[in-house]
């Protein structure tokens, strides 16, 4: 039997640091596997929202699932700045022709992030969605999946119908979130979902290393937006934390709360969940001790020194990959037995491979620095190379290469930003962990997942240098443009008013 339910497929996701210098091209979504269309975008992200969106789309037998060609996440990750118009234009320009040419569609399912920032496209998620919806009709249902840090305000949902984000930080309910998507675009299809929703931005702004959901009262927003889900069927509340590193007209803190045709309970959820919000904002930014760089590195020796290794220390400020303060702080102090992942340096890296540098090899090379003032300067390092991998990210083929120094240290170098989320990244690299009592790592939450989670780790250091770099905790720090701070707690006096 042909399907009754045509339901396109699309993607775009990027989460942007609009401070940093190098823009994100059109070039830097382009590699091995990216655009992807048909099966393989289907199956690119199979724990991931996408993973949950075509697991269960495929549970009812009258649906067909329609890949259309888009980008995946470009090969900086998160490393990179503004997104180009050109990329923007040619990529949805091409999702938009082919919507033309294969349709007509019942539905759309857009998998995206919410922080994406494109250069002269101010909410670009709205945007992609009011384009869709030109092209499918005023009759079909769109349906989006979000991350928590997205920036979002109403815009999105007056040309698509539904919208689910993720709640924890980390973020462990992504396929989850994919799965409702998917069973609610049907449900619309069909007739049995009618989506209304209400929309409630609370002048918050937020450093992301405070915003981790295992502790009070981020912990405390999400169980009572888990409250409401549970107590009223068919009812959905998605907390954006907000992303502070876009430099963007919607960011900050935001509510959105669905329902099946009753605006005035999504009305009310979304006023419960803001003044939630609102009442325990001083608290919001008080989740996390941060370090200075030199203090940080001290309070790990001193760590070790005690049996409480072992110790990770996460440089949570580095939004580049480049930065050296911790690399240095680790080399001035004589920090021993420290695993260094990773300093992201390209030049370097291309440099290596167009030697030929091979495991063995002596090496005395200058990495990290260079991008901007945040990644430091280059450090000198000299040692051998002891391990040469490919990296397991979204975007595969990186080559790392892992240089021993120093008393038992290693610093991996990768060509873009890498966030180590779990030790077994490093066993795949082939890493022993029992040889190393320190983790330095490039993270601000993430890492949670399998360093804190599973008890890896006896002593956990948040730092950051001591300037307000980009990736400070200290947001009035940086150069924003298109975002008054002083409309936002802490840092002017927002009037809010909760119903």
């Amino acid at each position: 039997m042909k399907p009754s339910i045509r339901i396109a497929v699309l993607h775009f996701s990027h989460e942007t640091v609009t401070f940093l210098a190098n823009d994100t091209t059109l070039a830097d979504f382009i590699y091995p596997g990216s655009p992807a269309k048909g099966e393989a975008l289907l199956s690119c992200d199979p724990r991931g929202y996408m993973g949950g969106f075509v697991k269960m789309a495929r549970e009812f037998s009258s649906v067909e699932l329609v890949g259309i060609e888009s980008p995946l996440w470009p090969r900086t990750g998160t490393g990179s700045g503004w997104i180009t118009t050109e990329a923007f234009e040619t990529f949805v320009g091409k999702m938009i022709e082919e919507l033309y040419r294969q349709g007509p569609f019942d539905g759309c399912y857009l998998c995206v992030h919410g922080a994406a920032g494109v250069r002269g496209i101010p909410r670009p998620e709205a945007e992609l969605a009011k384009r869709v919806r030109a092209a499918i009709g005023s009759t079909a249902f769109i349906s989006g999946t979000f991350d928590p840090h997205g920036n979002e305000d109403e815009e999105f949902l007056q040309h698509a119908n539904m919208a689910f984000a993720g709640k924890y930080f980390p973020h462990y309910d992504s396929y989850l979130q994919g799965e409702r998507a998917a069973r609610c675009l049907v449900r619309a299809i069909r007739g049995d979902y009618v989506p209304t929703s209400a929309t409630r931005k609370v002048p918050i702004i937020s450093p992301t290393v405070f915003q981790w959901t295992g502790a009070s009262p981020w912990m405390d927003l999400v169980q009572r937006a888990l409250t409401w889900e549970a107590r009223e069927p068919d009812l959905f509340v998605n907390f954006f934390f907000g992303f502070p590193w876009s430099d963007v007209p919607d960011v900050g803190m935001t509510f959105q709360v669905l329902t099946n045709n009753n605006p005035n309970l999504a009305g009310v959820v979304a006023e419960d969940m803001a003044a939630s919000a609102w009442r325990r904002r001083e608290a919001l930014l008080k989740t996390a001790k941060i370090f200075t760089i030199d203090s940080g590195v001290s309070a790990a020796k001193l760590a070790i020194a005690k049996g409480a290794g072992p110790v990770v220390l996460a440089d949570h400020s580095d939004r580049s990959g480049y930065a050296t303060w911790l690399l240095h702080a680790v080399i001035e102090q004589g920090l021993s037995r420290t695993l260094i992942g990773t300093i992201a340096d390209a030049r370097l890296v291309a440099s290596l491979i167009r030697d030929g540098a091979k495991i063995g090899d002596t090496v005395d090379v200058e990495v990290g620095g260079q991008v901007d003032e945040s990644a430091g300067f280059p450090v000198r390092i000299e040692g051998r190379i002891v391990g040469i991998s490919h990296a397991p990210q979204r975007v595969k083929g990186h080559t790392w290469f892992h240089i021993g120094f120093g008393d038992g240290n290693v610093l991996i170098v990768s060509p873009y930003l890498a966030q180590i989320i779990e030790p077994s990244t490093f066993t795949g690299l082939g890493i022993d962990l029992a040889e190393f009592d320190v983790f330095a790592i490039k993270s601000r939450v993430h890492f949670r997942r399998g360093f804190d989670d599973s008890g890896f780790a006896k002593t956990i250091l948040l730092v950051e240098p001591d300037q307000p770099f980009l990736g400070t905790v200290r947001l009035d720090g940086l150069p924003y443009k298109n975002v008054d701070l002083k409309l936002f707690y802490p840092y002017g006096n927002p009037v809010f008013s909760a119903a």
